[in-house]
């Protein structure tokens, strides 16, 4: 697949962006911006329970990480999920191939990265990893 954008990465490969609403910070939804359902931008550093007044307004909040060696944007993730939000949740950053069975167990939808990135990993290597649910080893020790 040839890109000239940046990939979004799913179960099913990889697609073009459809997110067409834009995205806000925390900090201007906190200062009463106006944007219904907008796409949420939020540093792997945040802190979860500062979202949960705005998880109704925000239609898919995208989770940057700084590095692929930061699990902090994991751990968010989690946190959103346990917290009650249950709409779209992106991956956005330095994430690689094999970091994305952990993020689909995190709780995110998908993975967004770069048209470089998906060029050097291609969609084959993504798809490897898609069966994410297979592959968990505390399930298989509770089991």
């Amino acid at each position: 697949m040839s890109v000239a954008g940046n990939v979004i990465v799913t179960d099913t490969g990889f697609a073009p962006d459809d997110w067409q609403a834009g995205f806000v910070t925390l900090a201007e939804l906190a200062e009463g911006v106006a944007v219904l359902r907008a796409g949420l931008d939020l540093p792997a550093d945040s802190q979860a329970e500062d979202v949960v007044p705005h998880m109704a307004r925000a239609g898919l909040i995208r989770i940057h990480f700084g590095a692929f060696s930061d699990g902090r944007g994991f751990t968010l993730a989690r946190r959103l999920r346990r917290l009650g939000y249950d709409g779209r949740l992106r991956a956005v950053g330095h994430v690689l191939a094999d970091q994305y069975a952990m993020a689909r167990r995190s709780g995110f939808d998908e993975v967004e990265i770069t048209a470089d990135l998906a060029a050097r990993q291609p969609a084959a290597q993504w798809a490897f990893r898609a069966d994410w649910q297979a592959h968990d080893y505390q399930a298989r020790l509770r089991g």
